[in-house]
């Protein structure tokens, strides 16, 4: 049940502020938080992570429904076993992948409000869903080198006991 509550709570973060955003503010306007270094932006993007694949909306519909399908078939396969981290990463993943997808399907773009400048650098805009997918993401990954340092220590421990 928690794993359905992270979801839908990156989901509804997610869609209040996109929902704020284009409401409030135009696409271009921006409003600074910390000086020059972080911005809220109004901007759409049409393509995949840093403006990637422009205009390829069907690709992306399918593609995410094939990822959606996959994370909630694991997530049940995985939630009698698998750790916190590992069903913690999954529901922000999935959270966040419904958010970029529901606007995709129904407007043909993503809303993008987050801007950080480095310098001369300007970070590709984002938002809450990407940030739940990223953090998702990280969570999954730390999960797999979690589990792998745990096989090996089981591994150590098993040897210790044959040797004796």
């Amino acid at each position: 049940m928690l794993f359905f509550l992270i979801a839908i709570v990156a989901f509804v973060l997610d869609f209040i502020t996109k929902k704020w955003i284009a409401t409030n503010m135009k696409i271009g306007e921006e409003f600074s938080v910390i000086g020059d270094f972080f911005l809220i932006t109004s901007h759409r993007n049409r393509g995949a992570a840093f403006g990637i694949l422009q205009d390829q909306r069907i690709f992306f519909i399918i593609i995410t429904i094939a990822i959606l399908s996959g994370i909630l078939y694991y997530a049940h396969i995985m939630r009698e076993k698998g750790t916190k981290t590992l069903l913690i990463g999954l529901a922000l993943v999935l959270g966040g992948a419904l958010g970029n997808f529901i606007d995709r399907v129904r407007f043909g773009e993503v809303v993008d409000f987050f801007k950080f400048n480095f310098g001369s650098y300007t970070f590709p805009i984002f938002n809450i869903a990407d940030s739940a997918i990223v953090i998702g993401v990280g969570l999954i990954m730390l999960d797999t080198l979690l589990d792998v340092r745990r096989e090996q220590k089981q591994k150590g421990k098993v040897a210790l006991e044959n040797e004796e």
